[in-house]
């Protein structure tokens, strides 16, 4: 019997998202939609698993974990990059790490979804009128506002083209980009702190690494106007979060739209919960049926490659 473990399923979706069926009859899938993050209570579930299905980063595998995981075989991740896997320690301990497909667009979606939310004020109109309330607030408009990208790649671009339709002016940052590159998204290539001082929206679009960890810190949350918003679609640690907080906390600047956090799920206790000047959502980037049927789809590819012999998509190359 090979024993299939499916990690982190939020939303009850895992099985009916895609044909498990397919699988050998000595497969034994099991879905856990509860989130751990104690490492014994890990070892213990996940121990008597050959393979390990991973939701993007939810469950982090650091080698601590993975030295502990002797029947582990396969471990499967969501998407073709995963930081919270430790690759080198997979690759030591002989655990083929595979990835899958996904669909970019939904992200770039949920930004405008966010941002629309943040300046027309939908989620406070929406509870106040359901309680009897009309017109509590006064929103913004987006056309003449500057939308600076904070990282020009597929995302930012498809964010930047759609600040276009508005009639934004776009301004675009980030180590590599060049103005030939902006130009060609319709963007102007500026510094970093003239990202930040000039624009009334600003919105991150890059992978978190060491690089960009910390990226945005007190010193650059400072040079914002304090009429512009921030928003994070990307990665919480990308922007040092207690200094956002404080930013938001003091007013400095006008508000924020979050999808991503230091930590997830974000603790009950969580300041980032009890501000009016933000609007927050639970990871949603990347959560569509579209998405989700590829995810769970391909997943089931890899665990059938795997198991033949020929595994696919495999991200750590040296195990194979």
């Amino acid at each position: 019997m090979v024993r299939v473990a499916v990690l982190d399923d939020y939303q009850h979706v895992a099985l009916p998202m895609a044909d498990w069926s397919v699988l050998p009859a000595d497969v034994e899938v099991q879905v856990f939609s509860d989130h751990l993050t104690d490492q014994d209570a890990l070892v213990e579930r996940l121990k008597n698993f050959e393979i390990i299905m991973a939701m993007r980063e939810r469950t982090s595998f650091p080698r601590s974990l993975l030295e502990r995981l002797p029947a582990l075989r396969l471990l499967t991740t969501t998407g073709m990059r995963n930081a919270a896997i430790d690759m080198q320690a997979a690759t030591d301990c002989g655990v083929v790490v595979c990835g899958t497909g996904g669909v970019l667009s939904p992200t770039a979606e949920l930004t405008w979804g966010l941002i629309l939310a943040l300046l027309r004020y939908i989620p406070r109109e929406d509870q106040a009128t359901r309680a009897g309330q009309w017109q509590v607030s006064m929103g913004i408009g987006l056309q003449g506002k500057v939308l600076g990208v904070v990282g020009l790649g597929n995302l930012g671009s498809q964010v930047a083209t759609v600040g276009k339709a508005f009639q934004m002016p776009v301004i675009a940052w980030s180590q590599n980009l060049t103005a030939e590159r902006a130009a060609q998204i319709g963007a102007t290539l500026v510094s970093k702190d003239e990202l930040l001082s000039q624009s009334d929206i600003v919105t991150i679009h890059l992978v978190l690494s060491q690089r960009t960890r910390g990226l945005l810190g007190v010193r650059d949350l400072a040079l914002m106007k304090p009429t512009a918003y921030l928003v994070n679609t990307s990665r919480g640690p990308i922007v040092d979060e207690p200094a956002l907080i404080t930013a938001l906390q003091q007013k400095t600047i006008a508000g924020a739209a979050l999808d991503v956090f230091d930590e997830e799920p974000l603790p009950l206790d969580h300041p980032l919960r009890r501000l009016d000047n933000t609007v927050i959502t639970p990871h949603l980037g990347y959560v569509t049926a579209e998405t989700y049927r590829i995810f769970f789809g391909q997943t089931i590819e890899n665990i059938q490659a795997f198991l033949n012999g020929a595994p696919v998509r495999v991200i750590n190359r040296s195990t194979v």
